[in-house]
């Protein structure tokens, strides 16, 4: 069973930037589409990012043009850019399969954008 483990989570200021990373257990990030999600206090967990099956990228609304999925396929790691972050953004952070998450998640990253 493959191990995601998400990291790169912290406090920062309303307009900071942080990178998220996900590190798998194995080499899946080339035969799998790998995506972020997240889950603020409250709310359901959603989607945020993806790849899809061409190589593109798909943001949800409310991150695009501040968020950029990336991948290094040779260390089996996903990235999250995230720039101009907004409060709104504070949530726990997940890498999962997309666009249908396996059951399985990791423990995630907390994200906490406050001044």
């Amino acid at each position: 069973q493959v191990q995601l483990v998400e990291s790169g989570g912290g406090l920062v200021q309303p307009g900071g930037s942080l990178r998220l990373s996900c590190a798998a257990s194995g080499s899946i990030f080339g035969r799998n589409v790998m995506g972020w999600y997240r889950q603020a206090p409250g709310k359901q967990r959603e989607w945020v990012a993806q790849f899809t099956r061409a190589g593109t990228t798909l943001y949800a609304a409310s991150v695009q043009g501040r968020f950029t999925i990336s991948t290094d396929n040779a260390k089996n790691t996903l990235y999250l850019q995230m720039n101009s972050l907004k409060p709104e953004d504070t949530a726990h952070y997940y890498c999962n399969f997309a666009p249908i998450p396996s059951a399985s998640w990791g423990q995630g990253t907390q994200v906490t954008v406050s001044s």
